[in-house]
């Protein structure tokens, strides 16, 4: 009873606190069940929810009341699974002090936990932009490390070898990026004895930028062919996990990483998958471009 009593004034705070989503699909059916204590019904309904690509803002408050809903029905490890994707996903997200001291305790020590581990996976992937010339994004990235481990939950460990080597090293190379992003003076050629000819240097090819959801410019890839694979064995409790694909300009996978893991068996069918999977490509005014996008994979239990 006190748990419930708990549970209801925290939903009150919430409801008045929480910035407003506009409802989608079945969203505010789902908070209107989590308000009448329905929680099992609310989560069949934000896991549906799950399954289809939203804006950032939208699947990050789905992915909260879903955590919110495991905690209510006491399934505190699968409530820290969907914390551990959330924070997988939005590497920079902090609870606000309207959630219950327990969820923001939890979310803290799975950041703690993770952060270390995402901030050198995305110095990497800043790294290989880097390499392949692509500045744009490797600035975005490096910008991202750098905040990372500047955040609140992992200062101190900052401050220790390796990471504190890996902010240096981003540091050097986000300057890096940012200089190479400035555009070159004009070199003038001159020509013995007059006139002088200004010599115009040939305009580079334009770089293949590998966009995302940030980029509100660009109409997403559409799904063709993205079958997730079952699970090869019965599954006894919910498991949940990130594939994060390049989609290449012809709607074909040109890589994939897990960004939140399931087990290595299931990583691995999942990553075998995704390189078949197929897309009808982003569009950027028209012209087909990469995208980088993030899935969510979803473990539920058989009952067997």
């Amino acid at each position: 009873m006190r748990a419930n009593t708990t549970t209801a004034l925290f939903l009150g705070l919430l409801l008045i606190a929480a910035p407003r989503v506009e409802a989608q699909g079945s969203f505010q059916a789902a908070r209107e069940l989590y308000a009448s204590a329905e929680y099992d019904g609310a989560l069949t309904m934000l896991d549906g929810l799950l399954a289809v690509d939203r804006p950032s803002d939208e699947q990050r408050d789905i992915e909260l009341y879903r955590v919110l809903c495991l905690v209510a029905t006491g399934r505190e490890r699968d409530a820290g699974g969907a914390i551990e994707a959330l924070v997988a996903r939005n590497p920079l997200y902090r609870p606000t002090d309207d959630l219950p001291p327990r969820v923001r305790s939890t979310f803290s020590d799975v950041r703690r936990r993770l952060l270390p581990s995402a901030v050198q996976t995305t110095y990497q992937e800043a790294k290989a932009a880097f390499e392949f010339k692509d500045y744009t994004t490797a600035e975005r990235g490096f910008s991202l490390v750098l905040e990372v481990l500047a955040d609140p939950d992992v200062v101190t460990l900052a401050s220790q070898s390796p990471l504190s080597d890996l902010r240096m090293l981003a540091t050097g190379f986000h300057d890096l990026s940012k200089k190479a992003l400035t555009p070159p003076e004009p070199v003038v050629a001159a020509l013995p004895p007059t006139p002088v000819v200004v010599q115009e240097l040939p305009k580079a090819p334009p770089e293949r930028k590998v966009y995302s959801s940030s980029d509100r410019n660009v109409v997403p890839p559409i799904a063709v062919a993205q079958r997730v694979p079952a699970s090869p064995g019965p599954v006894r409790t919910a498991h949940a996990g990130v594939i994060e694909v390049v989609i290449d300009d012809t709607g074909s996978v040109e890589s994939a990483t897990m960004l939140a893991t399931i087990n290595p068996q299931y990583d691995r069918l999942a990553l075998t998958a995704a390189k078949t999977w197929q897309y009808q490509p982003a569009r950027l005014d028209g012209t087909p471009v990469k995208f980088l996008k993030r899935i969510q994979l979803n473990l539920v239990p058989t009952g067997n």
